[in-house]
């Protein structure tokens, strides 16, 4: 059973910030009246499958009762493949000639950018002004606008709980999909963090799903203690699939997001995906509206929940303290 009364207390303060927020900046947006007889059209650009499935079931049932529902006025064409495969999935839709462009994950974006500097981009993703695709947050003064998740920032948290929960490791293996934008920039901030505590951090990384028996093998020859796995679509689409390989490696795991440690994990730690998959969605119905993504500030997440698995901490002989227990969110029994 869950304790999740917090975790509840959590979305609705979340909920009521960003209706605040629209109210506050909502004055601030030339309005455009909606064509009655206009189908607008989305394109949806992402790595899996699993984020195609969170759009669907999170961001367009809120843009529908914002007043763009699929089927009536609304038509969604969604992509996802690999790294690779991105810039010509880009082509594809932008052949189907969409108002705007839903990218998920920093790939996706850098891809949807290269394609086009005219059609709107929404993006999830990691710090847009790094990827070099918006000027500011506050103004980004291009085609990009949408959440930027704070992927370094909740990379380092991540280590730092998983070192709160199992005080006396020493040696953490962490992994990163390979090529991604943030790899290298992430092993550099985390390198960091683990010298103040003095820990030792090991790097691998993967592509997907065949490169994984590897890497974990690697990680049990070096002696890893417990793992802390990178933020990237990839490694959420295959949650369990590397808590299987994290089990078996006997690897204590700190995830990305909360339903990572549902999904086996022993924590998961990050904002709500379906808040800001939701939140997605205004930017998409603003901009649909006539506002231009040039003059619409990037956001970022304000809420963030912590998910410990007691069921994965006895699976590992682990025994959790009661004080990291009441700081969770969500306790998995």
């Amino acid at each position: 059973m869950c304790a999740t009364v917090s975790y509840a207390a959590r979305m609705l303060w979340t909920v009521a910030l960003t209706a605040t927020q629209l109210l506050c900046t909502a004055w601030l947006i030339p309005a455009k009246a909606q064509s009655p007889d206009r189908v607008y059209r989305l394109g949806h650009l992402a790595q899996s499958e699993e984020a195609d499935r969170l759009s669907r079931e999170f961001t367009l049932p809120e843009l529908a009762q914002l007043g763009f529902a699929e089927g009536r006025n609304l038509h969604f064409s969604a992509r996802f493949g690999s790294t690779n495969a991105l810039p010509n999935l880009a082509q594809e839709l932008l052949a189907e000639k969409p108002d705007a462009i839903i990218a998920i994950g920093s790939a996706a974006t850098l891809a949807a950018r290269a394609a086009t500097n005219s059609v709107p981009i929404v993006l999830f993703a990691f710090d847009p002004v790094r990827l070099g695709v918006a000027e500011s947050f506050s103004r980004p003064a291009g085609n990009v606008t949408g959440i930027s998740n704070m992927v370094f920032e909740l990379q380092v948290k991540r280590l730092e709980l998983l070192l709160d929960v199992i005080p006396a490791t020493r040696r953490v293996a962490v992994l990163l999909r390979r090529g991604s934008p943030i790899e290298e920039q992430s092993e550099q901030e985390l390198r960091v963090s683990a010298a103040q505590v003095g820990v030792e951090v090991l790097f691998y990384s993967a592509d997907g799903p065949s490169d994984y028996e590897a890497a974990f093998a690697a990680m049990r020859a070096a002696r890893a203690q417990a793992l802390v796995i990178g933020s990237d679509p990839r490694f959420f689409a295959d949650t369990a699939l590397l808590a299987k390989h994290a089990h078996e490696a006997r690897l204590p795991t700190s995830c990305e997001w909360a339903t990572m440690a549902r999904a086996g994990c022993l924590l998961g730690y990050g904002p709500s995906i379906a808040a800001l998959r939701q939140r997605l969605a205004h930017f998409v119905a603003r901009i649909l509206r006539g506002a231009s993504p040039a003059e619409l500030a990037i956001e970022q997440p304000t809420a963030f929940e912590l998910a410990l698995n007691l069921k994965a901490a006895r699976a590992l002989g682990l025994a959790i303290s009661p004080t990291m227990v009441a700081r969770a969110d969500e306790v998995i029994e």
